[in-house]
C-alpha cells in the first residue's frame, strides 16, 4: 500500500513540477534608467558595508585586474537527488587554487532531508533561505523560521545563513525589509535583464540598498526611485543570458528549459551558443559575474520519472569546460563573491583572498560523532519518520512536522536514548557532538586543514568537469552516474519504515557525503 501512496505522491508532485518549469524565468527587460531614478554619491557610499549600483568593477580595478566570476546557485528542497544533479556538474571541477567548487543552495524545507544540509554545509557549501514553504511575497514566519529550523535540525549557526532568495522571485519592498530586520546580508531575488553591452544595462555588480534598488523597477511596485532605503543589505542581482534577439531574449533560471531566438523548440546548440556569448561579453567588459541559477529537479538523472536529456547534461558541462579554459574564471558561491566584492584585491593577490581558499576539518576519522561528516556519523543519524516528508537529522527529531508557526517543536526522545542537543553559538558544526553536547574544537579558530595550492601563471584550470562523452549532441553522451561515499562506503539501508534510502556522495568539497531517500520538491 505504501507502494501505491509514494507513487500517488510522486506523481502530483512531477506535475507541479511541469507546472513550475519556468520558475524564475522572465520575457523581457525588467528596468530601465528612468524608471530607476538611481543616484548613489560614491565619496559617500564605500566599501566594504556601503557599495553604489555600478557596472564598473569594485575598488577602482581595471577590468583586466578582476576576476570572472561565475556563480552556481541552486533552489528549493535538498534531497539526494538534488545533490546527485548538482554534482554531474560540479563534483569533479576545480578553481585555479585547485579547490573544490563551493556553490549556494536556497533552501526551501518541505521534502528536504535535513541531514544532506549538515553534509552539504560541513562540505563548504553555502546554505541560505528560501522560505519555509516555498511561498512568494513571504510573511516573516516563512523567513525566519527557515532560520530556526535549518540551525535546529540541520545545525546551520545562525551568523551562516547570510542570503535569501524568493521563491518564483516574488519579492516586495517588505520582503527586503524583513531580511534587514534579522540582520541577513544579502538578497538575491532581482534580474539583471538588460545585455552588458546595451548602454542602459542593469548588470550592477553587487550593491547595498544605502540608495534603494536600482533592478525590477518595471515589475516590482515600491521599489526604485531611491526605495527602499536599507542600509548594508546588499542585492546580488541575477544576470541573465541573452540569445540572438538581444534584449527581447533574456534567460535567467534554468535557461536550458527555454527555447532560444524564438523558435518553437529548445535547441542545445543554440542554448550553448548564447550562453559563450553572454559570457564572453562579460568577460571582455567589466566582468559582471555571470550566474548559473538552477533548480536541479530538471537536470536529474537519479528521480523516478524524471528524464532529462543527456544531450543537455553534455551541454551544460560543455559550457563549464569553455569558462574553466578562459584565464582568471572562478566558480563561486554568492557568499565568495560578495566576499570578494567588499575587499576587492587583483587577480595577483588571489593566491592568499581566504574566502577563495579551501580547508577541511581536523575530525578524527575513527570518532563517532554526528557532525556532517558520514565517516564520523554513520549509524547515528535519527529517522524522523513523518508521512508528509520524512527526514533524518542529528539533532534529534521533532515531536511535530516543523512550519511557519512552529519551527522548533520539542524534541521527541526514543525510548531509552537521550535528547540531543542542538548547535551552540561557540562551536562550528563539524566539531559539534550533538550527542554528547560537547564541541571537539573549544578555540575560536578551530583546527582546519587549508587544500590551496599556488594559482597556475594563467589563472585557469585546464582539468574541466564533463560526462566522459563526445558532445552534447547525443551521440555517445551519457549523463555522470550517481557518486558513491568519499570513503568508498557501499550504499546501505536507512528506513526499516516506508521507504528505502542510499547512500549519495558529495564529493563538491574537500569531503563530503550525503545520505538521503528520494520525494519530491516543489
Amino acid at each position: 500500500m505504501w507502494i501505491s501512496a509514494l507513487l500517488s505522491v510522486l506523481g502530483i508532485a512531477l506535475q507541479v513540477s511541469v507546472v513550475t518549469a519556468q520558475d524564475g524565468s522572465i520575457s523581457g527587460p525588467t528596468s530601465s534608467s528612468s524608471a530607476a531614478g538611481y543616484s548613489c554619491d560614491p565619496s559617500q557610499c564605500q566599501l566594504p558595508n556601503c557599495n553604489c549600483a555600478s557596472t564598473s568593477p569594485p575598488g577602482g580595478l581595471s577590468p583586466s585586474d578582476v576576476p570572472q566570476f561565475v556563480v552556481f546557485t541552486a533552489d528549493d528542497a535538498i534531497q539526494s537527488y538534488t545533490i546527485d544533479s548538482v554534482n554531474q556538474f560540479l563534483a569533479q571541477r576545480q578553481n585555479p587554487n585547485g579547490c573544490p567548487i563551493k556553490m549556494t543552495y536556497f533552501t526551501s524545507l518541505n521534502y528536504t532531508n535535513y541531514t544532506l544540509v549538515t553534509d552539504w554545509f560541513v562540505a563548504g557549501n553555502e546554505i541560505a533561505d528560501h522560505t519555509m514553504t516555498h511561498v512568494g511575497s513571504p510573511p516573516a514566519d516563512e523567513i525566519n523560521g527557515n532560520i530556526i529550523a535549518l540551525n535546529a535540525l540541520a545545525g546551520i549557526p545562525l551568523d551562516a545563513i547570510q542570503g535569501f532568495r524568493a521563491p518564483y522571485l516574488n519579492y516586495t519592498a517588505q520582503t527586503l525589509q524583513l531580511l534587514a530586520n534579522v540582520d541577513f546580508t544579502y538578497d538575491s531575488s532581482s534580474a539583471a535583464s538588460i545585455p552588458v553591452t546595451d548602454p542602459g544595462t542593469d548588470a550592477y555588480w553587487p550593491y547595498t540598498l544605502d540608495n534603494g534598488l536600482a533592478n525590477d523597477c518595471l515589475t516590482v511596485e515600491g521599489i526604485c526611485k531611491g526605495q527602499p532605503k536599507i542600509p548594508g543589505l546588499w542585492e546580488i542581482p541575477m544576470y541573465a543570458f541573452f540569445d540572438e534577439l538581444g534584449i527581447d531574449g533574456p534567460h535567467l533560471m534554468d535557461p536550458w528549459l527555454d527555447t532560444a531566438n524564438g523558435a518553437s523548440a529548445v535547441n542545445d546548440t543554440a542554448t550553448f551558443e548564447y550562453m559563450k556569448n553572454t559570457f564572453t561579453a562579460h568577460y571582455t567588459g567589466n566582468r559582471q559575474p555571470v550566474g548559473l541559477y538552477t533548480h536541479p529537479i530538471h537536470l536529474s538523472t537519479t528521480y523516478p520519472g524524471v528524464d532529462p536529456p543527456n544531450s543537455t547534461i553534455q551541454m551544460i558541462n560543455d559550457y563549464l569546460d569553455w569558462v574553466q579554459m578562459q584565464q582568471d574564471v572562478w566558480i563561486v558561491s554568492n557568499e565568495q563573491l560578495l566576499a570578494w566584492v567588499r575587499n576587492p584585491v587583483p587577480v595577483s593577490e588571489l593566491d592568499s583572498f581566504e574566502p577563495l581558499k579551501c580547508s577541511t576539518p581536523q575530525v578524527d576519522s575513527s570518532l563517532k560523532i554526528c557532525n556532517g561528516i558520514p565517516q564520523n556519523e554513520a549509524g547515528l543519524l535519527e529517522e524522523c519518520d513523518f508521512p508528509d516528508f520524512p527526514f533524518f537529522t542529528c539533532y534529534g527529531c521533532p515531536q511535530v512536522e516543523v512550519s511557519p508557526s512552529n519551527p522548533n517543536p520539542p524534541q521527541q526522545v526514543p525510548a531509552g536514548q537521550q535528547i540531543r542537543y542542538r548547535l551552540p553559538s561557540n562551536c562550528s558544526t563539524p566539531f559539534w557532538d550533538p550527542i554528547a553536547g560537547s564541541c571537539l574544537c573549544q578555540s575560536s579558530a578551530c583546527a582546519f586543514t587549508d587544500n590551496s595550492r599556488p594559482i597556475g601563471p594563467n589563472g585557469a584550470n585546464l582539468t574541466g568537469g564533463g560526462t566522459g562523452g563526445d558532445g552534447f549532441d547525443g551521440s555517445g553522451s551519457t549523463p555522470t552516474p550517481t557518486y558513491i561515499n568519499f570513503n568508498g562506503a557501499s550504499p546501505v539501508k536507512l528506513w526499516s519504515g516506508s521507504l528505502v534510502g542510499m547512500m549519495s556522495a558529495l564529493t563538491v568539497g574537500a569531503f563530503g557525503a550525503a545520505t538521503g531517500w528520494v520525494l519530491v520538491n516543489v
